[in-house]
């Protein structure tokens, strides 16, 4: 485990859960957050460490996690970060690109000023991190204003579902955001979003959010090397180009 993963690990709300409840709720937020990263292991003694808990609980999180796609199970009981090949980051983002917008239309009927006056910070928050170049603080206001729109769909099993996904997506987009931003990518419309959704334009703000991720699965598709890449063969491809040959 990263030596810096517990600051990622938030502590209010836990009192009189179950350990193993609380085990895997600090290691799903670590994932969604990006706090650990593709290939990191998890053994189940440095994680009971790390939360001063025992073998127990961290082996019922762990296998949790596992039965939700969102981490690899050895069989010592080691768990380990997935690394994401091309086609299946292709195959998320498109899951995504379907469950998100959906939650943004059914929520649409259900904001209100309350929710204005708590999504708004979000979008300045997040440009200003961008501005600044700290992309942990412009991730986690990205997170928070979707999660803070999905979370008003009254639709569980659909915010089950995103939630899911997000367990697989978050240790990537925190490894590639800082070189995929530096390229251009990963550009947001949230205040547009917002606006529309002021104006009570659900279906608008679902397809700009549809548009955004399209735009980043193509800004990272482009910029990212994914496991089992053959980055061999497009060195070859490269070195035999007119003109490379010597």
């Amino acid at each position: 485990m990263p030596e810096a993963a517990n600051s990622f690990f938030p502590q209010d709300g836990e009192e009189g859960l179950p350990l193993e409840e609380m085990a895997y709720r600090r290691l799903r937020e670590a994932l969604v957050t990006g706090a650990i990263l593709p290939g990191d292991r998890l053994s189940i003694r440095a994680v009971a460490a790390a939360f001063s808990v025992s073998a127990m609980p961290v082996r019922t999180a762990l296998r949790r996690l596992a039965a939700e796609q969102a981490l690899d199970l050895l069989p010592s009981g080691t768990a380990v970060v997935p690394r994401l090949t091309r086609a299946g980051f292709t195959e998320l983002s498109a899951i995504r690109a379907k469950l998100e917008p959906m939650a943004v239309s059914l929520a649409a009927p259900h904001l209100g000023e309350p929710h204005w006056k708590a999504l708004a910070p979000l979008v300045a928050a997040h440009d200003a991190a961008r501005a600044a170049g700290d992309a942990a603080v412009a991730q986690a206001a990205d997170r928070d204003f979707l999660f803070g729109i999905y979370r008003s769909a009254q639709a569980p099993l659909l915010l089950g579902l995103i939630e899911t996904l997000w367990l697989r997506r978050g240790p990537l987009f925190r490894s590639v955001r800082i070189t995929v931003t530096a390229a251009g990518g990963l550009r947001h419309s949230h205040g547009a979003m917002l606006e529309a959704l002021r104006r009570g334009m659900g279906d608008e703000a679902a397809e700009l959010l549809r548009v955004e991720i399209e735009d980043a699965t193509r800004a990272i598709l482009a910029t990212v090397r994914f496991e089992g890449d053959d980055t061999a063969a497009e060195r070859l491809a490269w070195i035999g180009k007119p003109g490379r040959r010597r």
